[in-house]
Order: C-alpha cells, then structure tokens, then sequence
C-alpha cells in the first residue's frame, strides 16, 4: 500500500512522514497489530450489542411470541430477569473476536497484496475493486473462524432450555450432531457476512475520501488525530446504513435457519415471503450504523495508539497524471 497511493511531494520543509511510526508498513508487526485492533473493535462492540442482538433473534425467530423490540425486551425481561439479556455473551465475544481477528488482519494483508499485483496506476484506478476484493478474501476466512461461535450463541438464544452457557452448549451440539452442526451455518454466514463486509470496507474507504475532499475544510495531514477519528466515526456510520440494508434479507435467513432444523435456505426465503426478509430492518440500521461507527472507530484508535503508519486518503499518482496529461 505504501508505494500504491503515490509518495506525495513533501509540504514546504515537512518531510512526507515527519510523524514517528512505530513499525514499518505491510511488516509482520503492523499485521499483528492490526488484527489486534480487529479483536477489539469486533469483540467489544459485538459483545455490548448482546441484550438487542438477542431481542433481534427472537424476534425473526418467533414473532408470534415477541412482537416488537420494546416488546421482545419486556418478554425476555419478565421472564428471564435483566440477566437473561446477556444470554450467549460468551459465545459472541469468543467468535467475534476471531472474526475481527482474520476480518482486519487478512484486509491489510490482501489490500497490499492485491495491490502489489495491480501495480501503482491500477491501484489508484481501480481502488474500490481492491477494497471489495481484499475485504471479500478477508471475511471468508473470517466466516469460518466466527461460524462455530455463531452457531452456539444462536442456540443459547433461541431454544429456550436448550443450555444457558457456552460450557453447557459445546459439549451437548457436539454429542448431538458431531463436528458438522457448528459449522452448517458457514454457507449462509457468507452469504450474508461477505457482501456486508464488502460494502462496510469499500463504502468506508471512499467516504473517508470524500469526506476528506469535500467536507472537511483542510487536508488529513493537518487535521489532528482526533479530527480524523471524528471523519473516521462519520464514515463508518454512513457506511454502515448501506451495509444494514444489503445484508438484512440474509440475516433474517440465517437466523431461522439455525432455530429449524433440516431446513434449507430457499425454503425459508419462500416461507419469509418478500416483506418477511424485511422485518426488522429499522432496527438492525440503528444497530450495524452505530456498530460499525465504533467499530471503524476503535480500530483507527488503536492504530493511532500503537502509532502504525496510516496511508492518507488516496491520490493520483504523478506517473498516472503525467500519462492524463495532467501535469506540464
């Protein structure tokens, strides 16, 4: 990536990287780090969002029971106690903590990667291809670090009396239906993860250009590191409405899908009917936005803190420009 976004002309004395960078970009250190930023910005979020995240659940899986998210809160509530509302923590902070793991991690390394093969014009030229190909390679195997977790917290949530606990659950899936029943759900967690993450990545890093380009008043390199962790919290709001609305239909399938048993993806879908797969969507919007607000967020929080080297929004490379005729 480094080379792919065109050295920039140094700024009148400034050297192009003046501040301290505390490893080298595309260095084995800089992908460890960026997955940890993964771990926390997935495992926190996804683990604070447990108590509607379960609502959510029910609600798509037995809407006769829970009629509304007001509703499905009070149910839970009166039946379960306010601890009943944390039902399946575990599980989510275990799995989405792989999931952010291999879903940052693996995005560094295809982005760089991905743009290596393409070459520095190309990579200018084709960058939202890169982002959707890089974050599409990354969250496959994200999916499959994530499905065992997945299918776990699912159960604890919606077969009441099933097992209260991830220590309770793992051993009695497993006697139950061997190594295959945690990872039936793999198919369909890509089918409704992977566009989603395309569009969370490649939605966000065109954004950030934008906002960069047009809204904020003056360039990244002079704003302070706060300023761009607000553009980067903007960013990753508006990204995350799109992201809500394209995976939605998905997520409504997955989560029947886990409660039936031996029932295939397009006999749910025809039993959903068209405004079934819709259901919800209100609140999933107000759910992903401010989730993956935070979680671009704190990712770009740790970046900063552990001082990585972070690229700034891209630009034309000269030789790109020259070729335009761009340049005298």
């Amino acid at each position: 990536w480094h080379h792919a976004h065109g050295r920039r002309a140094p700024r009148s004395g400034q050297m192009p990287n003046a501040e301290d960078v505390s490893c080298q970009f595309g260095s084995s250190k800089y992908y460890a780090l960026c997955g940890f930023g993964g771990i926390l910005s997935c495992g926190l979020t996804h683990t604070a969002v447990v108590p509607l995240d379960l609502v959510k659940c029910r609600l798509q899986v037995n809407p006769d029971k829970y009629k509304s998210i007001g509703n499905g809160f009070a149910v839970t509530v009166r039946e379960d106690g306010v601890r009943g509302l944390a039902k399946g923590w575990a599980p989510t902070f275990i799995g989405y903590s792989m999931q952010g793991l291999c879903k940052f991690g693996f995005y560094e390394v295809f982005k760089i990667m991905y743009s290596d093969l393409l070459g520095e014009e190309n990579t200018y030229l084709w960058r939202t291809s890169l982002y959707l190909a890089a974050s599409a390679s990354a969250e496959f195997f994200a999916d499959i670090a994530l499905a065992p977790m997945e299918a776990v917290k699912v159960r604890i949530q919606t077969q009441p009396g099933y097992a209260n606990t991830l220590r309770q659950c793992v051993p009695k899936m497993y006697a139950e239906e061997g190594i295959w029943a945690f990872y039936k759900g793999v198919v369909p967690l890509w089918m409704r993860q992977i566009p989603y993450t395309m569009m969370k990545f490649a939605c966000f890093e065109r954004t950030v250009e934008l906002l960069y380009k047009y809204v904020v008043p003056k360039p990244r390199s002079e704003c302070s590191k706060g300023e761009q962790l607000v553009v980067t919290f903007v960013a990753g709001y508006i990204a995350g409405v799109f992201c809500a609305i394209v995976s939605h239909p998905a997520d409504s399938v997955v989560s029947v899908l886990n409660k039936e048993k031996g029932s295939t993806a397009a006999q749910v879908l025809k039993k959903l009917g068209p405004k079934g797969v819709w259901k919800g969507l209100v609140a999933r919007i107000i759910m992903i936005g401010t989730l993956t607000a935070l979680q671009w967020f704190i990712y770009d929080s740790v970046k900063v803190y552990f001082r990585l080297p972070r690229p700034p929004p891209p630009e034309m490379p000269e030789s790109l420009k020259k070729k335009l005729g761009l340049t005298d």
